[in-house]
């Protein structure tokens, strides 16, 4: 993982390479890291306990739902993860982040809302009603 306070070690699934752009949307159970782009959503199945890394070189343009989140790179829409996310060094979030559990370190930029909540990845089905913090 990026962060200075773990040294858990991730079995990636599925790897998507620097030299990839996928289009179109990926539905995943286990761990997937994303150096390439991709250009669709990224929804974990509901009930896994599926991690998605977005590594320094990776891009997202879509919606990513899923419980676990690394970011470091770039992503394009709102993110919604509903036990943890950690915003690495490089992480340049252009959307909500919706999360139960945050770590966001120094030089990690979000332009949107960070909406706090235990239920926010399903705050559709109107399981809470998120807190809403403003970051610019």
């Amino acid at each position: 993982m990026f962060s200075a306070k773990t040294n858990n070690h991730i079995d990636f699934d599925t790897v998507i390479s620097a030299r990839t752009e996928i289009r179109g949307d990926i539905a995943v159970k286990g761990a997937i890291q994303i150096d390439g782009v991709l250009k669709g959503n990224l929804i974990a199945e509901p009930g896994s306990k599926a991690s998605v890394r977005i590594s320094d070189k990776g891009r997202v343009e879509g919606r990513i739902t899923a419980p676990n989140v690394i970011v470091n790179g770039e992503v394009c829409g709102d993110i919604h993860a509903y036990d943890y996310i950690e915003l690495a060094k490089k992480a340049r979030i252009t959307g909500n982040v919706h999360y139960a559990s945050m770590e966001m370190v120094l030089g990690a930029q979000v332009n949107g809302q960070l909406i706090h909540g235990s239920g926010s990845a399903k705050a559709d089905t109107g399981v809470s009603q998120p807190e809403v913090a403003k970051v610019d």
